[in-house]
């Protein structure tokens, strides 16, 4: 039993709110040291970053798998390297100092500056990847950072963070500017959340973590889960379709939250997709087994059951007492409808997909909205085809911030295999309860000062340009005198 001091509040709590008060200051602190850093200096701790993440992205998801118990130290090695590697790639020549925008012909001039101390919580399911992450992001916008791990995740997250501190004083950085949290608690995580040194918020895992982030009363970015539909239509290259959703699905058993939930396609093709699902290691769970996997994978309260997150096919058999082929790598199960009477039709964290076979594509649209509106509002589909107008049909109808278009969801949404921003937080839009529909990047971390000229008044040259951002006093009176003139003939129109 714990010991309770005074106060009513455990020894365990006291030392976890001591050590984010701590750190906290540790952090609002050394930020300032760097709020005037110049880009190059930046530039040259954020590479340092990026190449010890890099280094020790195997080292990492090996720690975090054995943490954690999910997932695979494979998978999680390549999302260390694109939360690092990738992820510089797409920043390295970005501008987060100084005079970032100019805009000559408007008289304006952004300057970026530093928010001041990121606080950045962690999930289980991407432990060390996510620390990467929000701590080169954080340092690449010249801000420090405190990071709340998840308690499942603490050893691994740890390190991670301690590598980043090491790698950025290496490379001229002060210390206390990158901060991980040993003793946690859900105290010290709201103390950290409502912090007035705190600046803003990067939250990043389930639902009531993230509605806590934003009635903290400080600025905040939520990423909450995504319940993804993957709709093969009938013009798609059906063996690709299925190996992409096969190798998205399966990747780090099922851990991100943009990996596919639900397999939407149409009649007239569904054989084929079964078929070639079978082919690719997809076992379809048939009959009472479907009862069984139910009830292990989903409590009595509707809540997903953490036993199974980030598991592989047979070890979540086995818990629920159905025998599968040697070598599965996905389970399947052919769900009628979506909501409370369906619990497979949500978000499951595992190698665990539903199925539905639609009449068209115009039926197939309406059960990927309703897969969505259960758990995945503002998140993330994707989809197979070859038909550009069903493709537009698509993105204009569904609440969703992206629509991945032949390509793995896991992959496509993080920006490994598409043209989006490389990031680990992806913003679900308002729709989603998020204040953003971004993929998070550095620009997100920054307030941008800007220097606005007086225009009024000048006219345009023949090239489209004016004539200069500075007037003359007869200019200026010039204008004055004129709008007067026309507010005293509208007054005497109106007297008239």
């Amino acid at each position: 039993m714990e010991k309770v001091n005074q106060k009513g509040v455990s020894d365990r709590v006291a030392l976890s709110l001591n050590e984010a008060n701590l750190l906290m200051d540790r952090a609002f602190e050394s930020q300032k040291s760097i709020a005037e850093m110049e880009q190059v200096k930046v530039d040259r701790i954020v590479e340092a970053m990026a190449e010890a993440g890099y280094r020790n992205a195997w080292r990492l998801a090996d720690l975090a798998v054995e943490e954690t118990g999910m997932g695979r130290v494979e998978d999680k090695t390549i999302k260390n390297q694109f939360a690092t590697k990738n992820l510089y790639e797409y920043i390295r020549n970005m501008r987060t100092t100084g005079i970032i925008k100019e805009d000559k012909l408007r008289g304006v001039v952004e300057i970026a500056t530093p928010m001041g101390v990121v606080v950045g919580l962690t999930p289980t399911t991407n432990p060390t990847s996510t620390v990467l992450f929000k701590a080169i992001i954080a340092m690449k916008s010249r801000n420090a950072i405190v990071l709340s791990p998840h308690p499942r995740a603490v050893k691994c997250s740890l390190e991670a963070a301690r590598i980043m501190e090491e790698a950025a004083v290496s490379a001229g950085a002060p210390r206390g500017l990158i901060n991980c949290m040993s003793n946690v608690s859900l105290e010290a995580t709201n103390e950290l959340l409502h912090h007035p040194k705190t600046s803003v918020v990067l939250a990043t895992g389930g639902s009531n973590m993230v509605k806590a982030a934003y009635s903290s009363g400080n600025p905040a970015y939520g990423v909450g889960p995504g319940n993804v539909p993957v709709f093969i239509e009938r013009t798609a290259d059906i063996e690709d379709a299925v190996s992409k959703i096969m190798l998205s699905k399966t990747f780090d058993n099922g851990t991100v939250c943009a990996s596919e939930e639900a397999i939407v396609t149409e009649t007239i093709i569904s054989q084929s997709v079964i078929q070639e699902l079978e082919n690719q290691g997809g076992y379809f769970v048939k009959g009472s087994d479907i009862a069984a996997l139910t009830k292990t994978a989903v409590k009595e309260n509707g809540a997903l059951n953490p036993q199974i997150v980030g598991k592989s096919p047979k070890i979540i058999a086995d818990l629920a007492g159905i025998d599968i082929p040697e070598g599965t790598k996905l389970l399947i199960v052919p769900l009628e409808g979506v909501g409370k009477d369906f619990p497979l039709s949500a978000e499951k964290l595992c190698p665990i997909i539903g199925l539905y076979i639609e009449k068209d594509w115009k039926d197939a649209c309406f059960r990927c909205i309703e897969l969505i509106n259960y758990g995945g509002l503002g998140h993330s589909m994707v989809m197979h085809s070859k038909n550009e107008e069903v493709i537009m049909e698509f993105a204009i109808k569904k609440p969703v911030s992206r629509i991945l278009v032949n390509t793995p969801s896991t992959h496509g949404a993080i920006g490994y295999t598409t043209g989006l921003a490389p990031s680990m937080t992806l913003g679900s839009g308002t729709i989603g309860g998020s204040i953003t529909s971004d993929n998070v990047t550095p620009m997100h971390l920054i307030n941008i000062r800007r220097l606005a000229y007086h225009t009024m008044g000048r006219e345009p040259k023949a090239d489209g340009r004016t004539r200069g951002l500075f007037f003359t006093k007869a200019e200026i009176t010039e204008a004055v005198q004129g709008i007067m003139e026309q507010r005293n003939r509208q007054k005497a129109a109106d007297y008239r």
